[in-house]
């Protein structure tokens, strides 16, 4: 059977034979795998399923039918539609509530190191709109698992809430298809409802402000260490850190709607 490259996300390498993926596997692959069967075991289907490895060592997950972005600039118009928005709010919660109780295996590694406590869930760390599949107006899910692992509810969120309102900076959002900056605090606060979200949300704009600032230097570290994935997203980390700042500036009834 012939393999089809696939197109989208920020990794490379994945093509596509049937209805399974074939990607490059990494040291956390095996742990990403077993958040996967969790997942399914609870029934969740906003995720590809786990069928471990093939004859050559890559990594082999379901395929998820529908729309991607791929490289398309704008974005389509349900990256930025209010259905949308409130369907990642309600995939995030799901989520995280199906894994706060998830005990990784045994030697378990991942992307970003660290490890599951009490309190913490497995954030997907990158559900963001180029990530997303679309079946119609239907959220069908998010591929790219490799960045997942443990995190605060909150930590996994903001990052949402930065690609989805969006919060990037007023220009990269424009580059994108996004022309209602007025509207942000009206979709921060949707995708927030959506979500169940009952903590202090001016404390969250924090998080966000965090969350993009961490997010920048971990790709300037992996470019600086001469990671070509890295060093390709270098624009990508100039937006995160210029959005923090943004962030940053806005006022307090932005947060409090």
């Amino acid at each position: 059977m012939s393999e089809t490259e696939l197109r989208g996300g920020n990794t490379v390498g994945a093509a596509r034979i049937g209805d399974v993926v074939h990607k490059r596997a990494a040291p956390w692959t095996p742990t990403v795998h077993a958040v996967l069967r969790h997942l399914e075991a609870a029934g969740f289907d906003g995720a590809p399923r786990a069928h471990g490895f093939d004859a050559e060592g890559r990594e082999m997950v379901t395929y998820l039918p529908g729309e991607v972005i791929g490289d398309r600039v704008p974005w389509p118009d349900w990256a930025f539609a209010d259905k949308t928005l409130t369907q990642v709010g309600q995939w995030l919660r799901r989520l995280h509530d199906l894994t706060e109780d998830f005990r990784p295996p045994e030697g378990a590694t991942w992307f970003a190191g660290g490890e599951m406590r009490p309190g913490m869930v497995v954030g997907h760390q990158d559900a963001a709109p180029y990530n997303a599949v679309m079946d119609g107006d239907r959220l069908a899910g998010f591929f790219d698992w490799d960045t997942s692992g443990p995190s605060s509810r909150e930590f996994d969120l903001a990052f949402s809430a930065l690609s989805w309102v969006p919060l990037y900076s007023p220009g990269a959002a424009h580059h994108l298809g996004f022309h209602h900056p007025e509207d942000r605090s009206r979709r921060l606060h949707l995708l927030l409802d959506a979500y169940g979200y009952t903590g202090d949300r001016a404390t969250f704009g924090t998080v966000v402000v965090q969350r993009a600032r961490r997010q920048s230097e971990v790709i300037r570290q992996m470019a600086a260490s001469g990671d070509p994935a890295a060093t390709a997203l270098l624009p990508v980390a100039d937006n995160l850190a210029r959005s923090a700042t943004e962030v940053e500036s806005l006022p307090a009834d932005f947060w409090h709607g």
